[in-house]
């Protein structure tokens, strides 16, 4: 079906990843669905190349099957990158085969060393928004120490500190002392091994690292070296803290 083929709204939501047609009639009944402006209507239909549809304010869209969204649990061992001289496994040989003709990239990476969610596509305009900072995208990481962290440290890592050209900085730190050498770390950059690197200025080796979040999508139930593509609905969850 093409774009410009009239669809009705409800489908229409419902493909977007709105929610279920079903549901779809409820919000159209409820007046939070509009038309190019207008108060949508049971039983109309829409052109998703001509017409504007919005729910509550916010302006909808069907997926771009020209693009594609990957979710990996990266495992350790693997590099995120295309090809390496040196012969190692990338994270691309984990790839399904029917996304294998793609030109993918990694949407910010993980060290070979680190673990977890690692997302994976086509699309740059979705790659730059969760990457640049001014996207305010937190990336959530469980991190283990090799001794128990000192708590008062917390408010140096939250200021950061400079290594060579870099300035790195935690925008969050979560800590137990039942669990001291293990914390919860939140970035809203992505420097290079910059959990590692700064943590190592203040005399701390990471021993394992593993991101389990990316604004408000968390990974559930994948084993590592899983991978899957994305719902709309949960490519919206990344830009949602």
């Amino acid at each position: 079906m093409s774009e410009s083929e009239p669809i009705r709204l409800q489908k229409f939501l419902s493909q977007a990843g709105v929610c279920s047609r079903r549901a779809a009639e409820d919000l159209i009944a409820n007046g939070v669905v509009t038309v190019n402006g207008q108060p949508a209507q049971l039983g109309q239909s829409v052109s998703p190349a001509r017409d504007e549809v919005r729910v509550n304010g916010e302006k909808i869209t069907l997926p771009d099957e020209a693009q594609v969204v990957l979710l990996l649990h990266k495992p350790r061992g693997f590099l995120c990158s295309n090809m390496d001289p040196h012969h190692s496994r990338t994270v691309f040989e984990l790839v399904p085969p029917e996304f294998s003709h793609r030109k993918l990239f990694c949407v910010g990476r993980l060290d070979k060393d680190s673990e977890g969610m690692l997302l994976l596509t086509d699309n740059g305009d979705l790659a730059n928004r969760i990457m640049h900072p001014s996207g305010g995208v937190l990336k959530r990481y469980h991190v283990t120490l090799n001794r128990p962290f000192d708590p008062v440290l917390i408010p140096r890592l939250l200021k950061g500190a400079r290594d060579g050209e870099d300035f790195l900085k935690f925008k969050t730190v979560l800590w137990d002392p039942r669990l001291p050498t293990q914390m919860e770390i939140h970035l809203d950059q992505g420097r290079k091994r910059e959990i590692r690197r700064l943590l190592e200025i203040f005399g701390f080796f990471v021993k394992t690292l593993h991101r389990f979040q990316i604004g408000g999508l968390v990974m559930r139930k994948m084993p590592p070296g899983d991978c899957r593509k994305l719902s709309q609905k949960e490519i919206a969850l990344l830009f949602k803290n």
